[in-house]
């Protein structure tokens, strides 16, 4: 009997230091840049799961049936062959395209006398299911160099332009996989207005 719990004493032992030996697997933490874990697949992977039986690190994730990043350029004049995308859907919003060319639809800069030529500023917000906002946009990003008057009234203008077309109507499966998702949008003022007003 003590002959047999040696024995396997002796092989779980052996078992444990092979699983030590085996070569740690390297993990691509980019967000939303995965290469996907296969058994056909040699290269380094980012596991969508823990287990207790993987002893190399993991990153928990969400399977999210979208795979296109959320980030969308608004201009003030669209180019003529993106017009198009800037025409409200006149259905319940059911994809990601439908979704920018809402937001697009959505933007009134400005107006001219208080713009100024060529300012970019982005925000980052999350939608809830029901297609309202979470909370107010935050700010990430302005043109450099102008007075904080003109960012003032940029960032009035996004805020007074989504709150006057949210909530979204979304399809039950859209609102569901976008719910609490950030989408950064990039508001480039690209008008013609003869002058570089809100310098500082």
């Amino acid at each position: 009997m003590f002959r047999r719990i040696i024995i396997c004493l002796i092989g779980l032992l052996v078992g444990l230091s092979a699983a030590d030996a085996r070569p740690r697997r390297q993990i691509d933490a980019t967000p939303f840049s995965h290469a996907p874990c296969s058994v056909l697949d040699n290269r380094p992977c980012t596991p969508s799961f823990c287990s207790v039986f993987d002893r190399g690190p993991c990153i928990p994730e969400i399977d999210y049936p979208i795979g296109e990043n959320l980030q969308l350029t608004i201009e003030t004049v669209p180019r003529q062959d993106q017009a198009a995308k800037y025409q409200k859907p006149d259905h319940d919003l059911d994809t990601i395209g439908d979704l920018f060319a809402a937001l697009r639809s959505c933007w009134i800069p400005p107006p001219a006398e208080d713009a100024r030529q060529g300012m970019q500023m982005s925000v980052r917000f999350s939608f809830k299911r029901s297609g309202e906002i979470i909370a107010a946009p935050r700010l990430t990003y302005s043109t450099a160099g102008v007075s904080a008057d003109t960012r003032t009234t940029y960032l009035k203008a996004i805020n007074a332009s989504l709150d006057a077309c949210t909530p979204l109507k979304f399809t039950s499966g859209l609102g569901g996989a976008l719910a609490g998702r950030p989408i950064a949008i990039r508001y480039v003022d690209n008008r013609e207005l003869g002058k570089q007003s809100g310098t500082p």
